[in-house]
């Protein structure tokens, strides 16, 4: 039987995350979680990936650190055995290498990779987790191509948390969905469990839209090799981050080394007192 959460302790840990994460870049739908979702996202996906090793295809919000952060201080006492985040932020990898290190957090570690290129020979994962661009422009394109990259990090064989859009006002989302659902069914995964409406964003053009999970599972027997489809594609980069925004760039490199719970100095200067 787990111990009752102290939510109040879940909190302040969660605070300690946002305050090393890094500026969201909208450019490339960097959108980030409101901090009481984070709360209960964390919980979830620890409980979720107990024990198991886990791949972050992309954490922008920082979910993987929190995960291991709640673990590491006792709030929680399950989570993953492993986690690595695979981002092509370097602003976001070294945030994790950092508070991973700060905070001796040794199952936690972060590389730089681009989900346009294919994924790195490493041991395989047993589960994948991922919160990508939510394809309002490309019906889901760009879901489907950072699901692939997760079902390729776990071998066709474990189960992935696909975290998109859901909204009952709006058709996109359900479009989107539906095409991430038929994506993994296509390829052998059937949905296992599935969250609606659960998480809001800091997104002053639409405050009110809303994140699902998507919770999927391999079939039996189906590690074996798939053909991934080629992400190269013209038209599976159309519209990747927003209409008209396809990808330009192989990474996003960080400028200098910054603590992010500090202002920059290039916000601001100082008027002083007059002496006399």
């Amino acid at each position: 039987m787990t111990k009752p959460i102290d939510l109040k302790q879940a909190i302040n840990a969660i605070s300690d995350v946002v305050q090393n994460r890094p500026r969201p870049l909208r450019e490339f739908d960097q959108i980030y979680m409101k901090t009481g979702d984070m709360v209960m996202q964390s919980e979830f996906v620890a409980s979720w990936a107990d024990a198991k090793r886990l791949a972050f295809i992309g954490d922008g919000d920082a979910i993987s650190i929190c995960v291991a952060y709640l673990q590491n201080r006792g709030i929680i006492d399950y989570g993953p055995s492993r986690i690595t985040v695979f981002d092509f932020d370097e602003r976001i990898v070294q945030a994790v290498k950092r508070f991973a290190d700060k905070e001796r957090l040794e199952h936690l570690d972060a590389t730089l990779y681009n989900c346009l290129d294919a994924f790195p020979s490493v041991p395989k994962f047993d589960c994948f987790y991922t919160n990508p661009p939510w394809g309002a422009s490309n019906n889901g394109e760009s879901v489907n191509v950072f699901t692939q990259r997760g079902m390729e990090a776990i071998g066709y064989d474990g189960h992935g948390l696909v975290v998109i859009a859901d909204d009952e006002e709006l058709d996109w989302p359900k479009q989107v969905l539906a095409s991430a659902q038929s994506f993994a069914l296509d390829r052998g995964f059937y949905v296992s469990r599935m969250a609606p409406r659960l998480h809001l964003y800091h997104l002053d053009d639409a405050p009110e839209l809303r994140s699902c999970n998507l919770a999927i599972s391999a079939l039996p027997g189906n590690g074996r090799a798939i053909a991934s489809d080629p992400i190269t594609d013209p038209q599976r980069l159309a519209n990747f981050y927003g209409r008209s925004k396809a990808p330009r760039a192989r990474y996003i490199r960080e400028r200098k080394t910054l603590n992010y719970g500090m202002a920059h100095d290039d916000e601001y200067h100082l008027e002083l007192m007059d002496k006399t």
